[in-house]
């Protein structure tokens, strides 16, 4: 999968859950073969997928194209920007298999945990990106759900926001969770993460919160899953799953990534309040910190 189409691909595969099975198929030829997608013909590309012109139109549209030709053309351009920018073939773009070595694997590793970086930053919407930037910087309390991975995740936002003064929780136990949901209103801001955005607990303890009142952010891979139906605002990540769960790694490094994005914008808006914040803790474990510096004789 050596000089993929990064948007194109990325969007394809985020919509790959939401789409009917026969759309999946020519999906998932556009992921798995998108520089030799890029010329083919819509008759050809449907012989490949096992379906119909008919679905590859339908396809395109629910990619956001108005037909095949727009889709065609993009994958043909960022093909061509892929393959220009690219020195050599990336070591590792496909799965772990049971043949691979350790350093096989450790590459593989690593190149699927940057690629989720990468592509996830390549396709935040940083219009919504600032929305919720505003939401969470003007808030009463920041209320976070997450189960999993998800929750740690979760507790790392709430430990960046409350360093800098801002008053949040971070649930995992879903009986805590709809607690804390129900005692939150339009002051407040109910933050949810999920990966496949189809886990059950956050995904009732997240609308619990919106029923409330409270703005609803949702972060999650797919942008057509269940949680986002309950969501004001949506942010998406780009990570793949992979055999023995390497992609699970992946997939928090992108959410990290998001939570990031989100902590340092509500640390802009409140520059003063955050300067003084993370001087005062700072200050505070200083003192827990082995002291290396030696004297010089």
């Amino acid at each position: 999968m050596s000089g993929l189409p990064v948007e194109t691909v990325v969007r394809a595969r985020a919509l790959l859950p939401s789409l009917s099975p026969a759309e999946q198929r020519v999906a998932q030829v556009i992921i798995d073969e998108a520089a030799t997608a890029a010329r083919l013909t819509i008759t050809e590309l449907a012989e490949r997928a096992r379906s119909s012109e008919t679905t590859v139109i339908r396809f395109c549209r629910a990619m956001g194209f108005a037909g095949y030709p727009g889709l065609r053309l993009a994958l043909a351009a960022e093909a061509g920007r892929a393959s220009s920018s690219d020195d050599a073939d990336p070591p590792v773009s496909s799965d772990i298999s049971e043949s691979d070595d350790l350093d096989q694997v450790v590459k593989k590793i690593a190149f699927a945990d940057a690629r989720a970086v990468e592509e996830t930053a390549s396709q935040i919407d940083v219009a919504v990106l600032e929305q919720v930037v505003d939401v969470v910087a003007g808030a009463r309390r920041v209320d976070i759900y997450g189960v999993g991975a998800s929750a740690f995740v979760a507790a790392d936002f709430q430990q960046k926001l409350h360093r800098i003064g801002r008053i949040s929780y971070a649930w995992s136990d879903m009986h805590l969770a709809l607690t804390s949901a129900a005692l939150l209103d339009e002051r407040d801001v109910a933050f949810g993460i999920s990966h496949t955005g189809t886990t059950v607990d956050t995904i009732e303890a997240f609308a619990q919160a919106g029923r409330n009142g409270a703005r609803t952010v949702a972060l999650t891979n797919f942008p057509r899953s269940p949680i986002t139906r309950v969501a004001d605002l949506v942010l998406t990540t780009a990570a793949r799953e992979t055999t023995f769960r390497s992609g699970a790694t992946a997939s928090r490094l992108a959410q990290l990534t998001v939570i990031d994005c989100v902590f340092v914008g509500v640390a802009q808006r409140t520059y003063q309040q955050t300067r003084v914040a993370l001087d005062a803790t700072y200050a505070a474990v200083s003192g827990r910190r082995v002291r290396t510096d030696r004297r010089r004789g």
